[in-house]
């Protein structure tokens, strides 16, 4: 699959992939018909494949509302973050916390914003927040600290319209909620690419705060029921995950392939960051 025009994320995000795709892109076929992506996060595989008909999803309203407004309404979206950008210039970590603390102020709510100022704030949160590390607590309030960045590129206006022009040029379906249902009714000759939330190798090791609910062991069992009926219907999968002993079990059947080595420098401890193995599964050759 080639792609045309040079494309690259607009959101730093955890687990995101585009260090891994010289070790990711070889595994995926050419002959794609439709593309799937139900953990789409920072999507940096599908900008780097740029499919003609793809289909997008994630958990996280605030993520795909993000891909929304890019699509639909990016002039708006600049003067909104234009207007983020001088105001951090200005009052920096005092602003910081005053954008934050949207969705925790009892008197109001992120529906109360229009759609054009969430994603804004997730912008300019993401790209001033410490280390780009997008983590909700357990109420859903995002709750990362100030980053204390000299010169945070928060507008990058050639990126979004370049994600816009994508959007809207192509036929890019884009979804919220549970991944299941990007999973249903898929046209023949459909490849399936899962970045799930991993399996952590060690208790210090989880994230799972980019969604307020979390991922559970269960829901790991779950998504290989989900890849076996992607298998008995024809579909090809790749799948990421953690180079953990219970994936290695669930996933028996399949090919794993490449264990590979990521770098991973979002996580809020120092000490918990460095290079985690990952390897990458698929029903096919």
């Amino acid at each position: 699959m080639k792609h045309e025009i040079l494309l690259k994320p607009i959101l730093k995000w955890a687990g995101g992939k585009r260090q891994l795709l010289p070790k990711i892109t070889p595994h995926i076929p050419d002959d794609i018909g439709t593309y799937i992506e139900p953990f789409v996060g920072g999507a940096a595989v599908l900008l780097h494949l740029q499919p003609k008909n793809a289909i997008i999803n994630d958990y996280n309203e605030e993520l795909i509302n993000v891909y929304r407004t890019v699509k639909n309404n990016p002039e708006q979206l600049l003067v909104e973050l234009q207007k983020h950008s001088s105001n951090n210039s200005e009052f920096g970590k005092e602003y910081f916390y005053q954008i934050r603390k949207w969705d925790r102020n009892p008197n109001e709510f992120l529906s109360e914003y229009s759609d054009v100022e969430r994603a804004g704030r997730i912008i300019y949160l993401n790209k001033t927040c410490f280390n780009g590390l997008f983590r909700v607590n357990s109420q859903g309030q995002f709750n990362t600290p100030y980053g204390k960045y000299i010169n945070p590129n928060i507008i990058n206006k050639p990126s979004i319209m370049a994600l816009h022009n994508y959007l809207n040029e192509n036929d890019i379906k884009i979804m919220q909620g549970d991944y299941k249902e990007s999973l249903k009714n898929l046209p023949e000759n459909s490849f399936v690419y899962l970045d799930p939330p991993y399996l952590p190798i060690s208790s210090s090791s989880s994230f799972t705060g980019y969604t307020d609910n979390g991922f559970s062991l269960e829901d790991q069992i779950e998504l290989k029921h989900q890849c076996d009926l992607l298998n008995k219907q024809g579909i090809r999968f790749l799948m990421s995950n953690s180079n953990h002993k219970k994936i290695h079990e669930l996933y028996s059947s399949y090919h794993v392939d490449d264990t590979v080595s990521a770098k991973r420098n979002i996580n809020s401890k120092g000490n918990l960051r460095g290079h985690i193995n990952e390897v990458l599964i698929k029903n096919y050759e």
